[in-house]
């Protein structure tokens, strides 16, 4: 890997690491939010320890973290898919895999997100529409997140996006892998609803 490659990825992963969830709500005088319902650190657990303007800024700020990365990389080293993507790849793992916190991060689906407005807004808008109609039909914030990383391959493979096919394909796979335990409740019937008490 080049050096071209090597600092758009580390880069990528120091902004994704940054764990504003926790951050956020140690801020505000809410404890730690790994302490409060399913443990986690993005958004929808967030909104359970502060409420719902803490859940909203922590969804907005682990969004643009990821659109960060890959806008670094697309103006300040070669404008090309492998650093535009290793930046990509870098800001994902952080927020999954953040150092601070022994590797124990959030799950990814805003991340995931800003990363697409940077990388192919048009799999942006996608993403978004499916996320947006499945969380307002169900209201199960876990099913909106794995449907919406699902449809960013799909649509990358129905639209011709040959290039990215493979990392969306890989960043799905990642984000699906870390809502096993979210599927594992909705196997049993006992995951949650937004507005009420647990998991995410």
């Amino acid at each position: 890997m080049t050096t071209d490659l090597i600092l758009p990825v580390v880069i990528g992963y120091l902004l994704g690491s940054i764990p504003f969830g926790l951050l956020l709500t140690r801020l505000a005088g809410k404890g730690d939010v790994r302490d409060v319902g399913s443990g986690n650190i993005g958004a929808t657990n967030v909104m359970r320890a502060g409420g719902k303007t803490l859940g909203a800024v922590t969804l907005v700020l682990d969004a643009l973290k990821g659109a960060a990365a890959v806008w670094i990389a697309q103006n300040y080293f070669q404008a090309t898919p492998a650093s535009d993507q290793a930046a990509a790849a870098g800001a994902l793992v952080g927020h999954l895999y953040p150092i601070w916190l022994k590797f124990r991060g959030g799950k990814g689906v805003a991340t995931y997100f800003g990363i697409l407005c940077v990388l192919w807004f048009t799999g942006a808008l996608v993403y978004a529409a499916v996320w947006l109609a499945t969380l307002a039909i169900l209201r199960i914030s876990s099913v909106a997140g794995i449907l919406a990383v699902a449809s960013a391959p799909i649509a990358a493979a129905i639209l011709g996006q040959t290039i990215l096919f493979p990392l969306l394909l890989g960043f799905a796979l990642l984000v699906i892998w870390k809502h096993r335990e979210n599927i594992a409740r909705l196997r049993a019937g006992t995951e949650t609803r937004v507005g009420r008490a647990r998991s995410g």
